[in-house]
């Protein structure tokens, strides 16, 4: 089981830090009650946080079961998305560039 983060590669270090923590506990809360969240905290609760472009994370907002964060600080700016973790994801989610 693994819960993907989608931070746009364009948001600053430090607001990409702050959209990350904030969309794992985000999707956590709203998805706690499930049986894939369960599942997840139960075992190694991996996680990967990706850097991706704007057209990536539109795309990916297609995917069911998410929560996107916003930034006040950047006019109310879409930063990140988290998804309810799960075993298989569509094949885009493995191109998606790990945030380093």
């Amino acid at each position: 089981m693994k819960m993907y983060i989608l931070v746009k590669e364009t948001i600053p270090t430090g607001f990409a830090i702050l959209g990350a923590a904030h969309a794992s506990l985000a999707a956590y809360l709203k998805f706690r009650d499930t049986e894939e969240v369960g599942q997840w905290l139960s075992g190694p609760f991996y996680k990967a946080v990706c850097m991706v472009t704007d057209a990536e994370f539109d795309k990916a907002k297609e995917v069911a079961d998410h929560v996107v964060i916003t930034e006040s600080a950047l006019n109310g700016q879409e930063i990140a998305i988290a998804f309810k973790p799960r075993e298989e994801w569509p094949k885009s989610f493995k191109y998606y560039r790990l945030y380093k």
